[in-house]
Formats: C-alpha cells, structure tokens, sequence
C-alpha cells in the first residue's frame, strides 16, 4: 500500500520548505514521489527538488482544484503504476483547497491510504489571510489533522497564543506544531503529521495498556470513569485533565473523521476566480539591489493589485543567479545554482499583470 502524504498551506507558508526537512530526515530509505501542483504558467521548484532525486509531476496548466477531473488524478494513478512508491508527496498549490486534494485522491482506483493531511501556516499572517482570504486558507486548516506553524522563532508569545487560538477555533482536533522547525526533528515533524504523537494516540496506549493489566488481574476491582456531555466524571469525581475536553472537541462540528484528519466538502469559487499569475521567462539580468526595489514596489496594491506571493530564478549578471521569494512584508533574495533561464511567477488578487511584466522588463 502507497501513504499519501498531503502537505497543503497558503501562498509563501513554508511548505516546499518543511518538505526538504522531511525528506533529509524522515523519509529516509522509502521510495518516494513528489507531485506538486503550481497555480500559474511557470514552475519554479522542480529544480530544486530534483537535486533530492525526487521524481516530480508538475502541472502547470492551472490550480489543482481545477483540474481534479482530469491530470491530478491521472497522474497520480500513473506514478503509482510506474514508480510502485512507498509513499507519495502531494504539494497542492498554495490556493488550493484541501478537501479538494482529499476528495480527489479518494476517487483514485489503487492501493493508496491518506496517511498525512498537514497545513503549513505562516503564523504572522495568519489573521491576515483568514480576514481576507478566508474561504480558501479556512478550507486548508479546517481540513488538516495537522497545523504546522512556520516563522514562530521571535514571536511575541501573546501574539503566537493569539494565532493558535484562531486556529483551534476553526479546527478543535488537530494538532498545532508552534516550536520553531530547527529545534525539532524530521521525525518528531512527522509522528505529528501521522497523528502519532497526540494526546488521543496517547490516551489509546494507556487504554490499551489498562485493558491487558485488567485481563492479568481478573477478580480485582477495577474503576472505570464515565462521562456526560459536559465531561463530568458521573462517578462524582472530577477530572480537569485535557483528553476529556480533547475527546469532545473530536465531536464538535460533526465533521466525518477518518484516522483523526477531518474531511470538509466546502462549495465556493474555484482559485482561478479569485486569483491570478503572472509568469515569464526572461534572459534579462538583474542586480540584487534592483531586484529587490522590484519586490518592494510589489506591494503597492493601487499599482499593481494584492500581490500575495512571487517567486523566481534571475541571471545576477556576475556569473551567478539569484534566486528570490515574496510575500506581503518579507522579502528573501540568496545566491543559488544557475537556471536554464530566468524565471519569475506572481500571483495575486486583482492582479494587474500589465503594469507587473513592466515592472520586471
């Protein structure tokens, strides 16, 4: 059996990122596929990821969730007929809905398990993007088993309890990784991911472990606690610990559960209605201090529309290239291989792509 492991979040949250980290430390040895999905003309990545002898699938004719009738699924039945991996990658579109991805990988015919739903979540622009964007990165944390929060190195505590707060309000059950990614192991990323290491997943063993030490002791009186819908112990003792709280949270919404990841079906706009991308491939050379008076000018929205997210491979000019990201506020520019040619992607709201190709040209 293939584990399908999804790792959805929006625009610039981290996930190509955290999927490196996995695959130097946690999928060691397993035979792995990565399919990714970029919403615009231009992918940026592959490259990158093939340097780790990943086999990539990458479609570019638009947003996964557009797509799910036909090459999502196509593909990701012919890499399990051709490759027989253990476990598959998917890396949706940062516009992408995850119930989308969930709903398509259950309609593939082939020995597949959904073994991971994981959202990334930039942590300082999560309120942000819930306020403004809400019907596709609310459809991302709700439908995760896992929220894994990126750039919490710094952060005010108050101002990371403010957004685990936002989160958990919109999805009780999963669980909600805040230590930065450094201090943590691939493999403790992981066992979060797979569910392993909750309080329910805890809460089982020790079940599992009383239930043995029961039959061992057979004729002994033994207490068992039962609990009404307000968890109050009906022995007439009270229990404040979590797992009771945990297990009702589990119930709240009604939401269908399979393996502790929740499964919504939300009806709406499709990414292509409310996004756009802008691409191009360009041999022009760009000097680091141009390139980034270019990222800064993104974000003038009357100019050039909310831009959420640009990524590229530019000529430096020197006989290196620069390769750089952008999100609202941060901008990442370093030195990294050479490019077949340049190339740029942006992707926005309202996105005038007119007055951003002559911003780059």
């Amino acid at each position: 059996m293939t584990k399908i492991d999804v790792f959805s979040g929006f625009l610039g949250a981290g996930k190509t990122t955290l999927i490196k980290k996995l695959i130097r430390e946690a999928y060691a040895g397993e035979k792995l596929v990565l399919i990714e999905n970029e919403f615009g003309e231009i992918g940026i990545d592959g490259g990158f990821m093939q340097e780790a002898g990943i086999q990539i699938t990458e479609m570019n004719s638009g947003c996964i969730c557009c797509s799910l009738t036909g090459d999502f699924r196509a593909a990701l039945g012919k890499v399990i007929d051709e490759f027989a991996p253990d476990r598959i990658l998917i890396e949706p579109s940062g516009v992408g809905k995850l119930s989308d991805i969930v709903a398509a990988v259950e309609q593939v015919d082939a020995d597949i398990a959904i073994n991971a739903l994981g959202t990334v979540v930039d942590a300082g622009k999560a309120k942000m993007y819930m306020r403004n964007f809400g019907e596709f990165f609310l459809n991302q944390v709700e439908s995760a088993g896992c929220i894994v929060l990126s750039r919490t190195q710094g952060m005010r505590p108050a101002k990371l309890a403010e957004c685990v707060a936002l989160l958990r309000e919109k999805n009780p059950g999963a669980v909600i990784i805040t230590t930065p990614w450094d201090e943590l192991s691939g493999a403790q990323i992981l066992a979060a991911l797979e569910q392993k290491d909750t309080l329910a997943a805890a809460l089982e063993t020790i079940e599992a472990e009383h239930d043995e030490h029961e039959d061992e002791h057979d004729g002994h009186e033994h207490h068992h606690h039962h609990y009404d819908e307000n968890g109050v112990c009906q022995c007439g003792h009270h229990h404040d610990e979590d797992e009771e709280e945990d297990e009702h949270e589990h119930h709240h919404h009604g939401h269908d559960h399979e393996h502790g990841h929740h499964h919504h079906h939300h009806h709406g706009h499709d990414a292509d209605e409310v996004f756009a991308s802008w691409g191009l491939e360009t041999a022009r050379k760009f000097t680091a201090d141009e390139l980034r008076d270019i990222l800064e000018d993104l974000s003038d929205a009357y100019r050039y529309g909310t831009v959420l997210r640009a990524k590229g491979i530019v000529d430096a000019g020197d006989g290196t290239w620069l390769h750089f990201d952008y999100t609202p506020g941060e901008i990442d520019i370093r030195r990294g291989p050479a490019g077949v040619t340049g190339r740029l992607c942006v992707i926005g709201a309202q996105l005038k792509e007119d007055a951003v190709a002559e911003l780059f040209r």
